[in-house]
């Protein structure tokens, strides 16, 4: 039996930058009713080769076929009309407008002289809305929406025409579980449908939940295609950076030093009650638990972020109060944010400038900042943590996201702090990355930080943690050491089916 004939197809497509080869020979396809993953460390090309697709960049070679007719891509107007749609990581929504004007913008339905026909518009938006099984309705204003709600009135947009192709780029980076079961049910419907799905995520359980093949991209250049039933995450990883991961549970031992930072108590109204725990010098102090369990607003209220209603904070023996961010960064705690691009960094800004942020006045000579202190602190961070830029100059946002990442955590150890908070440290990051971060926290306990990291990624915790605390609802449900936590007793504890044990 042939193949069938694919519904998008790129064949040898070429992009290059000044200076860059992007994309060099490119060839991916992908079929009626299937999803098709795109994988590939930050930097592969997936991104240059979806905006190829989606006429922002014109290839240099190359050919894109739209059910084997030759196309031309000049807009992701133009795409769309051609039934190739786009859900972006970065959303593009207008905050002012509801969620029927920003699913239908551009197309809104009118009536004589140009006139909107809001019934029409709310009626098709409640169809879409129905078929996404979501609690809002079509006059909310966006920009009242959680981040996570944006997210599916992005998707919404990919239901507003009979799509050939949707393309999906980390579709559930800002999504909860729930959420996530409603977004593979769209899927599977779009699947059924005879759409063609390319899937562009670097969670691999996503990848090998919902996937028909694998293809991935390396240093631009097209690595390989894989059936994904019959390969694995070993066979991928060596594709996508050309060697194995280490995956293995953390079993490091080194010598821990006295406790840095103890919380009693502590509570912020209803988001978190009644929290204890520990952290000592030397120790990497896991948080887990599912999205709203109160694990970031915990490193939020510790950092000065937040007011708390009741509890006590310890910092090396003794009770501290803590006010404001720059209360905690004096005391020596520092905290790398779960949104690196939103409140981690100043994407404008260069790469010495966001890691000296915090220390401007400590280096500044009169109404002059030192310029030798500035790139004297960079060139340290950019040693130790391996951050991979031409030089200082380069924009932040020019950067993958494991090199912002490091930036952002450079930034914070070049604060010297006793306490690091590192809250999702690899989200958004590819597996090449992700686990440089792992092998960088683990390096920071052993040269004596003490290291809080809260993550949403159950084998992301099991690998760098010492102890972990599984919080469920705002409370604190266990608290594991390495040695004897599982995943079924951590999934049970985060569950809220295991009670707190003294």
């Amino acid at each position: 039996m042939t193949d069938p004939t694919p519904v998008l197809r790129l064949e040898g497509i070429v992009k290059s930058f000044p200076g860059v080869r992007a994309l060099d020979g490119v060839s991916f396809d992908v079929r009626p009713g299937e999803v098709h993953a795109l994988m590939g460390e930050n930097g592969a090309g997936k991104s240059t080769l979806m905006k190829v697709l989606g006429g922002i960049h014109a290839p240099n070679e190359g050919k894109i076929f739209i059910a084997e007719e030759p196309v031309v891509m000049t807009s992701p107007m133009q795409a769309k009309a051609k039934g190739v749609v786009f859900i972006h990581q970065e959303l593009s929504l207008a905050d002012e407008l509801t969620v029927a004007e920003n699913i239908f913008l551009g197309e809104l339905p009118l009536k004589s002289f140009g006139r909107v026909d809001w019934a029409k518009l709310y009626a098709r938006t409640d169809a879409i809305l129905k078929k996404l099984n979501v609690r809002f309705t079509a006059k909310t204003r966006v920009g009242d929406l959680s981040i996570a709600n944006q997210q599916m009135v992005e998707i919404g947009r990919a239901l507003t025409v009979s799509p050939r192709a949707v393309i999906f780029d980390e579709p559930t980076a800002s999504l909860t579980d729930a959420e996530k079961v409603v977004l593979f049910d769209v899927i599977a419907d779009l699947q059924s449908q005879g759409v063609g799905i390319v899937y562009i995520s670097h969670r691999m359980e996503e990848v090998f939940k919902i996937t028909d093949r694998i293809s991935v991209l390396r240093d631009g250049q097209y690595r390989g295609t894989l059936i994904t039933a019959d390969t694995d995450e070993d066979e991928v990883t060596k594709l996508m950076i050309g060697r194995s991961l280490d995956l293995s549970r953390n079993e490091s031992h080194h010598e821990m030093g006295d406790v840095a930072l103890e919380v009693r108590g502590l509570s912020c109204g209803t988001l978190f009650q009644d929290v204890d725990f520990a952290v000592r010098k030397g120790e990497v102090l896991g948080f887990y638990g599912l999205v709203g369990a109160g694990r970031t607003e915990i490193a939020e209220t510790i950092f000065g972020l937040r007011n708390p209603t009741a509890g006590q904070i310890y910092l090396n023996g003794r009770e501290v109060r803590i006010h404001s961010p720059i209360d905690a960064v004096r005391m020596g705690i520092s905290l790398v944010p779960e949104d690196r691009k939103g409140q981690g960094l100043v994407l404008s800004m260069n790469c010495r400038d966001n890691m000296t942020l915090p220390q401007v006045d400590d280096m500044t000579a009169g109404p002059f900042v030192s310029d030798g202190a500035e790139i004297a602190i960079f060139d340290q961070y950019r040693d130790k943590l391996d951050i991979r830029t031409p030089g200082w100059r380069q924009l932040v946002g020019n950067l993958s996201g494991g090199n912002q990442q490091k930036i952002v955590i450079g930034k914070w150890l070049s604060m010297r702090p006793d306490v690091l908070i590192v809250d999702e440290p690899t989200r958004g990051i590819d597996v090449g990355s992700k686990s440089e971060i792992h092998s960088l926290i683990r390096d920071l306990a052993a040269q004596g930080f003490a290291v809080i990291v809260i993550s949403s990624e159950m084998p992301e915790v099991l690998h760098v943690s010492d102890r972990i605390v599984a919080m469920y609802s705002g409370k604190v449900m266990r608290e594991f050491t390495s040695e004897e936590v599982t995943e079924d007793n951590l999934i049970q504890a985060i569950s809220g089916i295991t009670e707190k044990v003294a």
